[in-house]
Order: C-alpha cells, then sequence, then structure tokens
C-alpha cells in the first residue's frame, strides 16, 4: 500500500519498519498507563511498563511485524512517531495485537486512520478479536467499525496457601511440563476454544513463558505461566480442567506474593470461583472485542496475542 500523508494533520501513516520498535513500545507504554490512570480500577495502582515487559513488547510485536507486515502501521509526523497499530491474521480470525497513539497527539484523528489500515487488514477474515481498555474514544472506534464490547473482570491479591485446594497434589498430578512436541495439541485446543490456532505465535509463547500441559483422554488443556503465577495464557476442553490448570498456575507463586489474573470474561466464571476461592479481589478493567465470534471459553486471552 502507498504511504498517505494527513492533510489535516501533517501526520504521515507509513509501514511500520523494523527500526521502529523502540519508539513504538514507548507510545504504547505512555498511551495504556495514560489510559489506565483515567478509566481503569485504582486498585491495584496502574503502573508504567517494566523494561522486561517492554522486551518483551519489542520481541512480540517483531515476530508479527515480520509474519504480518501488511498489518502493522505507524503514524509518523515531523520525523516523529506519534502513533502505532499492530494487527494480524490467524487461519480465518483478525486479531489486534497493539493500536495506540501518543497523549500528545490524540484528538486530532490520528487513530482512526491507523486503526482503518488495520482493518482494512483484516478484509475477508470470518472473525475478530482483540482486548481494548476502557477509554472512550477507542471504544467509540471499535462499535463504529462492527465489534461487540464485553467487560472483562480482573483478580488480584496475595498468594495464600492455605486456601488452595485439599487436593492440590492431584491436581498437580495431572498437568507436566509442555514443550515444542505438544504445538498440534495446543493448536487444536485454540481452534476449540477460540475459533483459530496461534499458530507460529506459540513460537514467542514459549520463548516468554514456561508452558504447562493436561493431556489425558477425558480431558486436555495447556496455559503459558506470566509473572507470579498469574497465567499469560490458557485454554482447555472444559471448566473442570481450565480450574486445574488455573491452581496450577498459581501454586507456582511463592506464598505471600501479589498475584493478577486478567481479562476474565463473562464466559468463564470458572476463573472467578478459583479467584474467590484463593482469597482474591475481583474488579473489572477493560474489554472485550469480538466480531462474529463468541466468547471464548474455557479460555484466558494473551494480552496481545490473545
Amino acid at each position: 500500500m502507498s504511504q498517505r500523508p494527513g492533510p489535516e494533520t501533517g501526520v504521515l501513516i507509513r509501514p511500520m519498519r523494523p527500526e521502529d520498535l523502540v519508539s513504538a513500545e514507548r507510545i504504547t507504554a505512555d498511551s495504556y498507563l495514560q489510559a489506565d490512570l483515567e478509566y481503569a480500577a485504582r486498585s491495584p495502582v496502574p503502573t508504567r511498563r517494566t523494561e522486561v515487559g517492554g522486551q518483551r513488547w519489542r520481541e512480540r510485536t517483531a515476530h508479527l511485524l515480520a509474519s504480518d507486515p501488511q498489518g502493522c502501521w505507524v503514524a509518523e509526523r515531523d520525523a516523529e512517531l506519534v502513533g502505532v497499530v499492530v494487527s494480524f491474521r490467524r487461519e480465518l480470525m483478525w486479531l489486534l495485537a497493539s493500536f495506540a497513539v501518543a497523549p500528545h497527539a490524540q484528538g486530532n484523528g490520528v487513530g482512526t486512520r491507523l486503526l482503518e489500515r488495520a482493518v482494512e487488514y483484516g478484509s475477508g477474515c470470518l472473525r475478530g478479536m482483540f482486548n481494548s481498555s476502557a477509554d472512550p474514544a477507542a471504544l467509540r472506534r471499535y462499535r463504529r467499525a462492527g465489534f461487540d464490547l464485553q467487560p472483562y473482570c480482573m483478580a488480584t491479591g496475595t498468594i495464600d496457601r492455605a486456601r488452595f485446594p485439599d487436593d492440590l497434589t492431584r491436581i498437580l498430578g495431572s498437568i507436566r511440563a509442555g514443550d515444542a512436541a505438544d504445538r498440534h495439541l495446543l493448536d487444536s485446543l485454540d481452534r476449540r476454544t477460540r475459533g483459530a490456532a496461534h499458530g507460529p505465535d506459540h513460537e514467542v509463547l514459549a520463548k516468554q513463558h514456561p508452558l504447562i500441559v493436561c493431556d489425558r483422554l477425558d480431558a486436555q488443556g495447556y496455559a503459558y505461566l506470566g509473572a507470579d503465577g498469574s497465567p499469560a495464557v490458557l485454554a482447555a476442553t472444559d471448566r473442570r480442567t481450565a480450574t486445574r490448570l488455573l491452581w496450577g498456575c498459581l501454586a507456582t507463586a511463592q506464598d505471600g506474593s501479589q498475584v493478577r489474573i486478567d481479562r476474565i470474561s463473562a464466559a468463564n466464571q470458572w476463573a472467578l470461583d478459583v479467584a474467590l476461592d484463593a482469597g482474591l479481589a475481583i474488579g473489572q478493567h477493560g474489554f472485550l472485542a469480538l466480531r462474529r465470534l463468541t466468547p471464548p471459553a474455557p479460555y484466558l486471552p494473551h494480552a496481545s496475542l490473545m
């Protein structure tokens, strides 16, 4: 696609390049923190992405830029990056990994133009899905683009092993460490729960997170472990297996450490049950955006790779 200068703002929308990654990461970190401080729940207090988180964002975005270059765009004004959108397609699903406009450049149409490019890339896909902040301007854009919005819950608190199930040893006995040989199982579970495989995204997920798997004749599931016992992503054939995997994630946290389970949709009440049994507090944080797709379940999506 050709580059388009924006006569009304002096902003150029152009394809993203590898050398844009550092500036693009900073824009998303600033924009997301601003949205959380203004619109998100105040407990826990929103904080800026860590350096480790920033490095992981750059790794994931470099991966998506390589696999889906036509879905990745930036906005530039006077040689300064002021916006970024990263979208990708997996099988017949379009997904939005990142979308942000620098705080000082918001309110003049840059975000609308970036999102238009990303949505164009998803033309022909049967389904769409992504995570959203509670920023009203962003939510308006998503609704106008044809997406349904469903609120997410999050669970936060301190790990207390006295609250863990009495049969935790048996639960953990049904879970093993996963590896690359499980790829077909993971993609099968993705298709069953969310309608499309992660495919090549499992490579970067496995690089950034340990993998645990439940692979029995009557039940299957997997989870990538995030920081402090939080699941980075979780999928299963049934709620019982998903519950086992979530307890398996929490069991990796140290007693007394803080844990946060994000992106719990209304279709995943089993995750709320685990969180409440573990003594965590429930709050509301962000939205799940869907197009021609029922909410994935049993499933806890990744922050950007879904």
